[in-house]
C-alpha cells in the first residue's frame, strides 16, 4: 500500500492504518529506535509510542507521500526521550557531543510562533542535503540523524576516521555558509 493511501486511512480514523503501518515500516522503525537505545524492550516501546503519536497527530498533519520520514522523526524523538529519561548516555554517540558540533551551525530553538521560519529552514536544509554528494550526504545523515559514531561511519563506508571527521567538518562549514547566505545569523 502506498504512503498516501495509508495516510488516507489515518485521516478516516481507520484502525487498519496502524496494522498496515506496522507491516510496512515496523522493522525499520524498530531498528532505528534500537540503534539509539540499544535495548530491545525500549525499541519496541518506542515503536509502539510512534504509532500512537502518529494516530494522534494525523490529522491535523498530513505527511502525504512522506510517511516513513514522518514516522522516523517521531520514533527518533521517542528513543531520545527514553535515553534522556533513563539517563542512558551509553549510546553510539553522545547527544551533547553532537549538539555541540552543530550548535554553532544551526540557529537557536524555534518556537511555535515561528512555524513559517521553521518550514523555510527545513527547505534550506533539504536543499543543502540534496546538493551534497551522495557520500557526504550519507556521512552527514549517519552522524546527525542516526547518531552513529565516527568509528561506525568509517567502518560502514570503508573510510578512515580522519576522512569522516574532515568530511563532517567541511559539511558543517558549507551548511553554516548556506544558512548565512539565506539570512540566518549564527
Amino acid at each position: 500500500m502506498e504512503d498516501r493511501d495509508i495516510v488516507r486511512l489515518y485521516l478516516m480514523r481507520d484502525e487498519q492504518a496502524l496494522a498496515v503501518t506496522r507491516e510496512k515500516y515496523g522493522s525499520r522503525l524498530r531498528r532505528l529506535t534500537y540503534d539509539l537505545t540499544e535495548d530491545f524492550g525500549a525499541a519496541e516501546e518506542c515503536e509502539n509510542d510512534t504509532y500512537l503519536k502518529a494516530w494522534q497527530s494525523i490529522p491535523p498533519h498530513e505527511p502525504g507521500d512522506y510517511l516513513f520520514p514522518y514516522l522516523a522523526r517521531i520514533a527518533r524523538h521517542e528513543a531520545l526521550n527514553f535515553c534522556r529519561n533513563s539517563r542512558r548516555l551509553k549510546r553510539k554517540a553522545d547527544i551533547r557531543e553532537l549538539s555541540a558540533e552543530l550548535e554553532q551551525t544551526l540557529p537557536g530553538r524555534i518556537d511555535a510562533a515561528q512555524a513559517a521560519e521553521a518550514r523555510e529552514l527545513g527547505e534550506i536544509l533539504n536543499r543543502f542535503l540534496r546538493d551534497l554528494t551522495p557520500e557526504k550526504r550519507k556521512i552527514f545523515l549517519r552522524r546527525y540523524w542516526y547518531l552513529d559514531s565516527i568509528a561506525a561511519i568509517a567502518e560502514g563506508y570503508g573510510l578512515s576516521r580522519s576522512k569522516v571527521k574532515v568530511t563532517l567538518y567541511r559539511c558543517r562549514e558549507q551548511l553554516r555558509k548556506r544558512l548565512e547566505s539565506e539570512g540566518y545569523r549564527l
